[in-house]
């Protein structure tokens, strides 16, 4: 890679302070979202063992938090375009922090089951919002730097929920609380420096100017419009696809290990720290690199190197550790060059910004149902297959990455100037 290629942008804006503040607290819900998931996954046999849950009461208590998280989307994305993104950004994170607490303190599954809701829910409608807030009050010059800050926090959850199951391995129930804890006191110090961000008066006087009933209606009826609906289906089809196997790893990838590969507790969490380090750097390299071309052509080179990962795992059929550790290395890197960063910088591009918030709600809340549907069934197909599920998974992020290569030469040079002719919100937004 070319230092000419990368270093040829010092015309260009530079992110503020204060808008890196806003794209660090909105990047909470990444946080939080991928904290919850991991977490869950790290507790499902902890779980089993406390409360002498089956494999379908697992499959059940994991498509819960993902049925929530998609409902959460949909409602939250809607909800956030039509009253105000502001106000609820500044709630649902708190209606966070009461679901991760009643799983600390659940002393039987149904408190499980309600926590899960509660958390998926609000983490849903958290991140269409926060994703959308960041647009808003972003210049596009800058945009894409700022959106992939909030996907280094996505894996920043799932580095500190990894860290902290790894060292409370040896606890046994107690593990599981101490994860969830972590997550309702993270929520609530969001909570607090979010309601006490200021935005700017012109902001402001937008956020509370926005939503109303006529504009509302007319934005909502662009979405069946070719420019806006090109770029659902598309954006839509690429998060549904790589997120079924993305969300399979998340979900059970300990579950598995210690299942399938025959690894301990302390292993399998072991392993999943291991590649974390590569990932963080990688994703904060996408940040970097996220506004210039390198994007789009890492994006070809990860997305093959992708399904190579998953092919490795699945023609072991999860049963030699060696290649699993290959499997989890190499994931680690280039999902984040061709996975939901990706989706989330061409989710604030394609779409009109009035729309943001609805159309990512969609595309995220509808990939969250059918994982759910998947991940309903996914602890009972590992118990009989194994190398089934590596191979599903590996056909998803093969149909991803074809998916992916249309979005990127045809769907978003369309949609960024769909975006740019149709949006009806002022564009001088340069400062928070």
């Amino acid at each position: 890679m070319s230092n000419d290629a990368i270093s040829r942008r010092p015309a260009e804006p530079r992110v503020t302070r204060s808008q890196w503040r806003l794209a660090v607290l909105s990047g909470m819900a990444s946080y939080l979202d991928s904290g919850i998931i991991v977490s869950s996954g790290l507790s499902l046999g902890l779980w089993q063992s406390r409360f002498h849950l089956s494999s379908w009461g697992l499959g059940a208590l994991s498509a819960a938090l993902t049925f929530s998280i998609a409902v959460g989307s949909l409602v939250g994305g809607r909800l956030a375009d039509r009253f105000g993104r502001k106000r609820v950004y500044g709630i649902d994170i708190l209606v966070y922090a009461i679901g991760a607490a009643l799983l600390v303190f659940a002393p039987n599954s149904a408190f499980l089951f309600a926590g899960m809701i509660i958390g998926g829910l609000a983490a849903g409608a958290d991140l269409p919002t926060s994703l959308a807030m960041v647009s808003e009050h972003s210049p596009r010059s800058v945009r894409g730097r700022l959106i992939g800050a909030t996907q280094t926090m996505w894996v920043v959850g799932i580095t500190a929920a990894i860290v902290i199951g790894f060292g409370t391995s040896t606890l046994g129930y107690l593990s599981a609380q101490l994860l969830f804890a972590h997550l309702a006191l993270v929520a609530l110090v969001s909570w607090v420096l979010r309601n006490r961000m200021r935005l700017s008066p012109v902001l402001e006087e937008a956020e509370r100017g926005g939503g109303g009933e006529g504009i509302d209606a007319r934005a909502l009826r662009r979405l069946g419009a070719k420019p806006v609906l090109v770029p659902l289906l598309a954006t839509g089809g690429f998060y549904l696809a790589w997120n079924l196997a993305a969300n399979t790893m998340g979900q059970y990838g300990t579950y598995f290990l210690t299942t399938v590969s025959g690894a301990s507790q302390t292993l399998a969490t072991g392993m999943s720290l291991a590649g974390l380090p590569i990932g963080l750097a990688c994703s904060l390299a996408f940040v970097r690199l996220a506004d210039t071309p390198w994007r789009d052509r890492l994006f070809y080179v990860c997305a093959v190197l992708q399904v190579l990962a998953f092919a490795v795992a699945a023609a072991t059929g999860g049963a030699v550790i060696a290649a699993m550790v290959f499997f989890l290395l190499l994931y680690n890197v280039v999902n984040q060059f061709a996975g939901e960063a990706n989706y989330k910088v061409w989710s604030q591009e394609v779409f009109p910004e009035e729309l943001r918030a609805t159309t990512q709600g969609l595309t995220y809340g509808l990939s969250r149902a059918l994982c759910g549907l998947a991940g309903l069934a996914t602890p009972t197909l590992m118990a009989v297959s194994g190398s089934a599920v590596l191979w599903i998974t590996t056909a998803c992020v093969a149909v991803s990455g074809l998916i992916g290569v249309w979005v990127v030469r045809t769907i978003t040079p369309q949609g960024r100037a769909a975006a740019t002719g149709t949006s009806s919100t002022v564009r001088a937004k340069e400062a928070i």
